[in-house]
């Protein structure tokens, strides 16, 4: 005779609740993306303005790193070939570069990349919110 009790048995409660706590659990996440999402196209956004680029090029995926790149002196394709595999290493110190440059145009300090580096955040909000003005190469 089998015991009843090695076999656990899923009611429609516990399926329920696993469910429930799945979409809860997505609902949070996508909305943490979202305000990411929102917090760096607004200061990205910015940065742009300094840069004369129009500033709702910040809320278009893909078009923004394009933009990025550029006004920080590098190729804009590199946003395309970030999405591939080992070459999106490559893609990012480009990335980064276009950082540096665009710290410098904006009147900071070599350092100042490091933080685009490790912080990108803290990188964003200085240059969007700082009275820094945008110095163009002659």
């Amino acid at each position: 005779m089998h015991n009843i009790d090695q076999y656990h048995i899923h009611t429609s409660y516990e399926t329920t609740a696993a469910v429930a706590l799945t979409g809860v659990l997505f609902l949070f996440l996508l909305m943490i993306f979202a305000a990411g999402y929102i917090l760096t196209s607004i200061l990205l956004g910015q940065i742009f303005k300094k840069a004369k680029v129009p500033q709702w090029a910040a809320w278009v995926p893909m078009y923004n790193l394009w933009k990025f790149l550029v006004i920080g002196d590098q190729r804009g394709l590199w946003a395309i070939l970030g999405l591939l595999p080992f070459i999106n290493i490559v893609s990012t110190v480009f990335i980064y570069i276009a950082a540096y440059r665009i710290g410098k145009k904006l009147g900071k300090e070599d350092w100042f990349v490091l933080l685009a580096i490790f912080v990108p955040v803290v990188w964003l909000l200085w240059l969007a919110l700082d009275n820094s003005k945008w110095r163009a190469k002659k």
